[in-house]
């Protein structure tokens, strides 16, 4: 794991590979307590039954699902160890070229692409591509952005 103790550091990272996480199996539990968390209830996603007759021979995570895992994936990635408060600013762009089948592994990796002054502090982007093992496209790319305030 990268740990970046200064706005110097995160500058000098820019363009970096910083690895890869541990693969993550996606399970159905999983899927389901998204469905249940954000009301997405559509049956690509929890109808295991009628999914198997469906566009992708079983279910799919939620796109937002794999989305929400990218703090989960930064954390094992790297580590802001800069003075104040680091928030959560927003998405710059997210695609999801692939989707992903519950019982398949997923994992990411990350870059940072920029560090900006703001009138806040900093802001710093990250590229995130989320793999799905054995799959030649990827199930999301995004990049994310962090305000981090002195």
């Amino acid at each position: 794991m990268r740990v970046f103790a200064s706005f110097d550091d995160l500058t000098a990272a820019i363009g970096e590979d910083l690895g890869h996480t541990d693969w993550m199996e996606v399970t159905q539990e999983r899927v389901d307590a998204f469905a249940d968390a954000t009301g997405d209830h559509q049956w690509i996603h929890v109808d295991v039954e009628r999914a198997k007759n469906g566009p992708f021979g079983g279910t799919i995570a939620h796109g937002y699902l794999t989305l929400s895992l990218v703090p989960q994936f930064g954390a094992q990635l790297f580590s802001l160890e800069t003075p104040g408060a680091k928030l959560n600013y927003g998405v710059n762009k997210v695609r999801f070229p692939s989707p992903v089948p519950v019982g398949s592994k997923i994992r990411a990796g990350a870059s940072i692409t920029e560090v900006t002054d703001v009138p806040a502090g900093k802001q710093m982007v990250i590229r995130y591509v989320v793999e799905i093992e054995g799959a030649d496209k990827p199930a999301c790319v995004a990049e994310t952005v962090v305000l981090l305030l002195p």
